[in-house]
């Protein structure tokens, strides 16, 4: 009952904002004809988030790595449907959001490969003054959020303003540079008083350092120092091989991906010969997870409502503890192959336990050092992709229910991996569905996840008219009854403007990865320009 009550809700909303449909497909351009937006690219779906990009039928064709994050970024999940009480098992995550918005973030993230530029620099001479590259040719975006949680207690939970500018340019042929930031103002917290104080200051108000680095090319050699993006993952969508990325979790999983990340400080090395390409990383001073403030609606802290919690320690962030790693990659037959080891201070928050097994249950997040191993494999067969990534981790610890065990923690090492494959649909349509778990080693019988936790997701998405396109994702445990669903409609109303509807719902029990958010349903809107 409570499940139809939830869909019905959502299925009025999006009736009432169809008649608009009319307007997004009238809106003339310049040249007399309907105005198509870069957002008209193929919705997809995908059974956990392997949304991507299929690349020429000819075969996955060699790209140099240490190109800008966000050319890769699709938008879902990512972490097994694990149900451990910890943060950390919603390392992979899903955002549906991407699918619609694979083209629009090229206006957003790095535009260009290291010395590859899919927007050539070459286009600034190298003689043009740097003031002068600063004053012109910037890019970014402008989008309004509004949400309201309707699950109860009913509340209006966001009146977001985000504005993103960005500019490459170059110095000679051999530098390249780019600036970036971002400014967030959510009105909800000064309108409304419903979130406690502490959480009203965390998410009213930001200033976000984007990508600002520098980029070095020496003959088969390639530099980028600086805060960037670092993906590692080949599923689009999928944080399992995304190892080094940090991300703004006080939303969840649930914003588009290029808003979700956060860059690195960081000094990155490559090599490159034939279809070969070897990749330091060294990053003195880690970025990690926001995960907000107690009594936000999507604090990752373990039983919710129950117990309290303490202030994040995050005095772990120092040169001592840097983060490093490498990767290597090679391309053969068309398989894109690749195989990393990283090691680092855990983005993610552990929750410990800090009060007596006899007194109330207190918790503070902190952050431990775990090493990280795995690799990944794509295959363009024409019209289906298939991609695979695995992850094995050495140093996490979960949360147990045993009173005694030290901290309300057992350490335990975990084996994740993903499968996916990608179908390109007639009339512009896209499924991609794809399989995760996760494996337990040693597995404590009194940790809040089986020994092996399997998931699915399937993402469905297309044109339904002209410039409206429709994509529904549904994220579920094989183990338990614990699930996400998304659908979301979008009008590219003329050049650069898109508007969105949707809804994120939630469902299962308070220990479960989704089932703790049951209470946080949402349904949402969303305008955006992009220039």
């Amino acid at each position: 009952m409570e499940r139809r009550l939830k869909l019905g809700c959502f299925a009025f909303f999006t009736a009432l904002a169809l008649p608009v449909t009319a307007f997004a497909h009238t809106a003339p351009s310049d040249s007399g004809r309907p105005a198509i937006s870069v957002d008209d690219a193929p919705l997809f779906l995908s059974l956990s988030l392997s949304l991507s990009r299929l690349s020429g039928k000819g075969g996955l064709k060699p790209s140099k790595r240490l190109a800008s994050s966000n050319e890769i970024d699709g938008d879902l999940l990512m972490l097994p449907l694990s149900l451990s009480l910890s943060s950390l098992s919603i390392r992979p995550f899903i955002d549906e959001n991407e699918v619609d918005e694979t083209i629009q973030e090229s206006d957003t993230a790095s535009r260009e490969s290291l010395f590859g530029d899919v927007e050539p620099a070459a286009k600034i001479s190298p003689s043009t003054p740097i003031w002068k590259q600063l004053v012109t040719g910037w890019r970014g975006f402008s989008q309004l959020e509004l949400a309201d949680n309707y699950a109860s207690p009913e509340h209006f939970s966001k009146a977001k303003l985000r504005t993103e500018l960005s500019r490459t340019g170059q110095i000679n042929e051999y530098l390249k540079w780019k600036i970036s930031g971002r400014f967030d103002y959510d009105a909800a917290y000064d309108v409304s008083n419903f979130y406690p104080e502490a959480v009203r200051d965390n998410q009213r108000a930001q200033f976000f350092v984007r990508e600002n680095y520098l980029d070095i090319s020496a003959g088969n050699f390639d530099f980028r120092l600086g805060r960037q993006h670092v993906i590692w993952g080949e599923m689009v969508g999928l944080f399992f091989a995304d190892v080094v990325s940090a991300k703004d979790l006080r939303e969840f999983i649930l914003p588009r991906f290029d808003i979700l990340r956060i860059p690195q400080w960081a000094m990155r090395a490559e090599y490159s010969r034939n279809d070969t390409h070897a990749e330091v990383l060294w990053i003195p001073v880690p970025t990690l997870d926001e995960i907000g403030k107690p009594g936000a609606d999507y604090y990752p802290g373990p039983l919710r409502g129950t117990a309290s919690f303490l202030g994040e320690d995050r005095s772990g962030r120092n040169i001592a503890n840097s983060n490093y790693g490498f990767r290597l990659s090679q391309l053969k037959n068309g398989w894109d192959m690749t195989a990393f080891y990283y090691h680092s201070l855990d983005a993610s928050s552990t929750f410990y336990r800090v009060s007596g097994p006899a007194e109330p249950l207190v918790f503070q997040p902190r952050h431990d050092k775990i090493d990280q191993a795995g690799g990944t494999v794509t295959k363009d067969f024409g019209s289906v992709v298939f991609k695979g990534e695995l992850v094995y981790t050495d140093g996490r610890s979960f949360n147990v229910t045993r009173p005694s065990a030290v901290n309300g923690l057992v350490r335990q090492n975990t084996l994740d991996y993903a499968l996916g494959l990608d179908f390109s649909l007639p009339a512009e349509a896209r499924l991609n569905l794809q399989f995760f778990q996760r494996v337990f080693f040693a597995h404590d019988r009194d940790s809040f996840a089986d020994a092996v936790e399997s998931g699915g997701s399937i993402l469905l998405a297309g044109k339904i008219w002209r410039n409206l396109e429709a994509q529904t994702l549904l994220i579920h445990s094989l183990n338990h009854n614990d699930w996400m669903f998304r659908p979301r409609l979008s009008w590219n109303l003329e050049k650069n403007w898109r508007w969105a509807v949707g809804a994120d719902i939630f469902g299962g029990k308070p220990t479960g990865l989704f089932g703790r958010f049951d209470h946080n349903d949402r349904v949402y809107t969303e305008l955006r320009y992009s220039f």
